[in-house]
């Protein structure tokens, strides 16, 4: 249930799509990503990944020689690997399910995985995208917004904070007892307690009603639920209570 050796390495294309084999391995997988640069949804322009800064997404047992297409690894399925990691046995296929399921119920995707985020920075591009798919592309762009009213270098330090908050299964801007710092920002500030709760439902209101969301998709319906949430995504179990995560993690089972 821990990080164990890694297995396979290899390099996104400009889409961000990649191809991996894996060897004869099989089990539960988690696949990182870091370096690179990415489109930020809230400037429009292209924007590095911070050295130290990952995004993970836990998988349950892969079969040996099988082939697994579409997988999505994001800011949301980074939060659900550090949730699974954090509960009691580790990232064992239960809690890699159980995980990737409380995360898609809190931001109100299906399938975390498996579901592709709409671009809302492409014109009109939420007439043919799922709920489930618009829900997630606009959870991103609110992340990328509530980072830049942060003050952050980055959108990626963004992503590691909520990885930390998120891991104990509660979004309060804590891991366990203890404040989430934040990445980047003068004078080693915290995470708000209200980062992953109502700071995402008013950042995400912020984007929509910005030039650069060009999707006509509005999610009222998720930025309420934001607004109102108390930020519980799961109960805790044991092994959760008082644990502080690192961002850094690396390939491997």
């Amino acid at each position: 249930g821990q990080v164990g050796a890694q297995v396979g390495t290899a390099t996104t294309d400009a889409g961000g799509n990649f191809s991996m084999t894996i060897g004869a391995y099989a089990g539960p997988l988690m696949l990182q990503v870091s370096g690179g640069s990415y489109i930020d949804e809230a400037t429009g322009g292209p924007m590095s990944m911070a050295a130290g800064d990952v995004m993970t997404v836990a998988l349950p047992t892969v079969a040996a020689g099988a082939t697994t297409g579409g997988v999505q690894v994001t800011p949301i399925t980074a939060m659900a690997q550090t949730l699974a990691q954090q509960m009691a046995g580790g990232m064992t296929d239960a809690n890699i399910t159980a995980a990737n399921t409380a995360m898609g119920r809190y931001f109100s995707i299906a399938d975390v995985v498996h579901v592709p985020p709409m671009n809302p920075l492409v014109t009109g591009s939420g007439a043919s995208a799922s709920v489930d798919a618009q829900n997630y592309g606009m959870t991103l762009a609110a992340m990328s917004r509530y980072a830049q009213s942060l003050g952050l270098s980055s959108s990626s330090a963004m992503v590691t904070a909520l990885m930390n908050d998120a891991a104990d299964g509660m979004m309060d801007g804590k891991a366990g007892s203890t404040s989430v710092q934040m990445g980047g920002m003068a004078g080693g500030m915290m995470m708000p307690s209200t980062a992953g709760t109502s700071g995402l439902g008013a950042s995400m209101n912020a984007f929509v009603n910005s030039t650069q969301n060009k999707s006509g998709v509005t999610t009222a319906a998720l930025m309420n639920k934001l607004m109102g949430t108390s930020g519980q995504i799961m109960g805790a179990g044991p092994g959760m209570t008082g644990t502080t995560v690192s961002g850094t993690v690396f390939n491997g089972p």
